[in-house]
């Protein structure tokens, strides 16, 4: 009953205050996307990219277009 439903499209979602950017391990190469605080410069996560599709989703449902900020 559960198993095979489709879920739908995710809506885009209004626009976060912060800055776009992905965090990055140095370590294991795990990377997080999601928004940098202007004032304080702290990061908030939003989803673990596992795949480059993970960032084209990620861009997607926020309306981001260009290139994100990498910092480790």
């Amino acid at each position: 009953m559960f198993f095979g439903r489709k879920k739908s499209a995710p809506a885009v979602r209004e626009a976060h205050p912060g800055i776009p950017a992905i965090r990055c391990s140095i370590c294991t190469g795990e990377q997080v996307a999601g928004f940098r605080n202007k004032e304080t410069g702290r990061f908030e996560e939003v989803m673990l990219l596992k795949t480059p599709g993970d960032l084209a989703r990620f861009k997607e449902q926020y309306g981001i277009t260009g290139e994100i900020e990498k910092f480790y």
